[in-house]
């Protein structure tokens, strides 16, 4: 599970991410929602522990990321929206480099590899350089690899970037199946609206550095006092200043 307690960043007098508290279970797929430089990657940064705190504390499965930082790692695959790929490698050599990371042995690797190339469509390219891959396929090897270790938690960023519909709905169904079959903990961060009331079971939503909404699809309907709004308009609802919603209300009337 994911918790944090009164996380905090500051760069200098700015404030990124403001006392945000989180609890999110195993087996829930959250999404994190919110404007562009609301705190949604800083926040990713220090789940991950790339980015320390300026106060408050990260718990992922009970470990202090900054106390415990191999152990909570060990714990976590992270896919980032730009997957990190070293290109001159063959896909099979990529997810055996990233087992040796996580201390896997090279039967651990040999054993879960063919399984994951043939899930994610990519058992044929498997000898292949990765520069000569399309990105949604850098994409699904980068799902792959971060599942390599079976992780407990799994942080995605923008999981759906480049992606062609087969891609997309694979990932979709990837995520309901580890998150409601696995018991595994999903903390993805997009904008792809539409994705994230399809598959997530709760979200929330940042704004200047605070989390001013959390819930599921009805509750976020209730806190933005619209019954049967889809989440792209609960989300401008809630999102929006004081002339944003003056621009939304003149171009619907």
């Amino acid at each position: 599970m994911i918790q944090t307690f009164n996380l905090t960043k500051k760069f200098s007098k700015f404030t990124a991410v403001d006392n945000l508290n989180l609890n999110i279970k195993p087996g829930e797929i959250y999404g994190f929602l919110g404007p562009n430089g609301a705190g949604k990657t800083t926040t990713i940064r220090m789940l991950i522990g790339l980015l320390k705190p300026t106060s408050g504390k990260v718990l992922i499965c009970g470990y202090d990321i900054q106390k415990n930082p191999i152990s909570a790692k060990n714990l976590v695959g992270f896919i980032s929206d730009r997957p990190y790929i070293y290109e001159k490698l063959t896909a099979k050599e990529f997810l055996n480099f990233i087992g040796g990371i996580y201390g896997m042995t090279e039967k651990e690797v040999s054993k879960k590899e063919p399984e994951l190339l043939e899930f994610f469509d990519l058992l044929d390219w498997k000898d292949e350089l990765v520069e000569s891959f399309s990105h949604g396929m850098k994409q699904r090897l980068a799902f792959a690899s971060a599942l390599l270790h079976d992780p407990k938690v799994i942080i995605v960023d923008e999981p759906m970037v480049g992606m062609d519909p087969k891609g997309a709905r694979l990932l979709k169904n990837t995520f309901k199946e580890l998150a409601h079959k696995k018991n595994k903990t999903i903390f993805m961060s997009t904008h792809t609206l539409e994705v994230a009331q399809e598959v997530c079971d709760r979200i929330g939503i940042i704004m200047q550095a605070k989390l001013i909404a959390e819930g599921n699809i009805n509750k976020l309907q209730e806190l933005a006092k619209t019954k049967y709004a889809n989440l792209e308009e609960v989300f401008l609802k809630l999102t929006a200043d004081e002339q944003e919603k003056e621009l939304i209300q003149s171009l619907k009337n």
